[in-house]
């Protein structure tokens, strides 16, 4: 596997994850591998996602992901178009991907280093954090395309918006600070500069009233209370820390760390870490399921995908690429069948059952793709990065 390839400071470069499902209700898609690098074939194609009657099985209702099971749209998000976002990171532009026909239906520019694609806090608009362009290129969701001109933003490598939706949240990596914005206007609204080499990701508390981000670098994870801006760290010897993800119950973060090749347990009442489970090499992405009985983690080196049990908090199965690859992000299809993910040192996205861990389909995606956005998404809205729902 060829090894990341830098950026102006650091070495490194990630990969986009992208999950997709087969799309209609009954359909049956028939896919026929080709050889290495052909796109499969596939024998039906979804114009527009209808979700299926929503699972006995959903999130219970004091869990953090209560609103994300199979079936619980909201009026911005029904009826839209099923898509993959697929940000080229060592190029220039966005692959507006069909998942069930297995091809790219747009390309688009939007300027140097596309990272990620993050959904607004309303679930109206799609954001490709152009890093090194230092834009960010709105998506309509409904038409697949940029609906309007490319936004001025200093250093997005992520963006998160905070509980309410009233602010956007930059993650200014090179920078090394978290820069906020009006979510709507992105008028400036204060930078709080952080100790932490390669701030990353991040995620919420259930409440809402502080994030804990990885900082990638500084072999740390942060934490930032909303109301004073106030931070605090929590050392992790020999770590780089990756995906954040909050527990459906809101009482441990689960930490991604690629040089461990694992995932911290850090209690969120006391920011202390109070476990670690060994995953694979480069562990990277952390997804819930749509019932959030189980999470995904990617483990980049290792081609593998590890499915973790939030309740017993252990490590009930490992999914392995045939072949390796490099998962990276992604998500997990609107029914809940199928967790996207970028393939980014292997340029291109897989298709991975949740059943079972098979691959169901791969298509080619050239130039490093990274935070793929999996579109629509369950929930009444939207904290950031490729889709953190709620």
């Amino acid at each position: 596997m060829a090894p990341p390839v830098g950026r102006a400071v650091f070495l490194r470069r990630r990969v986009v994850v992208g999950l997709a499902t087969l799309g209609l209700v009954g359909a049956a898609v028939a896919v026929v591998h080709g050889g290495d690098g052909d796109a499969p074939a596939v024998l039906r194609h979804a114009q527009a996602y209808e979700a299926p009657a929503p699972a006995r099985q959903q999130a219970g209702p004091t869990s953090v992901y209560a609103h994300t099971g199979v079936g619980q749209f909201v009026p911005a998000t029904r009826g839209v178009p099923y898509r993959l976002y697929v940000p080229e990171s060592a190029g220039r532009g966005v692959d507006v991907v069909d998942p069930v026909g297995l091809k790219v239906v747009g390309h688009y520019d939007t300027g140097l280093d596309p990272q990620h694609v993050v959904p607004s806090y309303d679930l109206k608009t799609l954001y490709s954090t152009n890093d090194l362009a230092n834009t960010l290129t709105p998506f309509d969701p409904r038409t697949g395309q940029p609906s309007g001109p490319s936004i001025p933003v200093d250093d997005p490598y992520n963006m998160y918006f905070v509980p309410g939706g009233a602010q956007a949240v930059v993650v200014a990596e090179q920078k090394q600070a978290l820069e906020f914005y009006d979510a709507h206007s992105f008028a400036p609204a204060g930078t709080v500069h952080v100790d932490c080499a390669g701030v990353d990701h991040a995620d919420f508390a259930a409440d809402g009233s502080f994030l804990i981000a990885s900082c990638e670098f500084a072999h740390r994870l942060l934490k930032l209370n909303l109301a004073t801006r106030a931070v605090s760290y929590l050392d992790l010897p020999g770590a780089s820390p990756q995906d954040v993800r909050i527990s459906p119950d809101g009482a441990t973060f689960y930490v991604a760390d690629k040089d461990l090749g694992g995932v911290h347990l850090i209690d969120a009442a006391r920011f202390v870490q109070t476990g670690f489970l060994p995953t694979g090499r480069d562990a990277h992405g952390i997804y819930p399921s749509r019932d959030a009985r189980r999470l995904f983690v990617s483990n980049r080196g290792s081609g593998t995908i590890s499915v973790l049990d939030p309740v017993r908090r252990a490590v009930v199965a490992t999914w392995r690429l045939p072949g390796g690859g490099s998962p990276d992000m992604g998500g997990v299809s609107p029914d809940g069948t199928a967790l996207w993910l970028s393939g980014r040192y292997d340029a291109r996205i897989y298709e991975i059952s949740t059943v079972d861990g098979h691959l169901i389909a791969q298509m080619p995606i050239p130039l490093k793709p990274h935070g793929m956005c999996v579109w629509p998404q369950p929930g009444r809205y939207s904290l950031g990065h490729t889709g953190n729902m709620r």
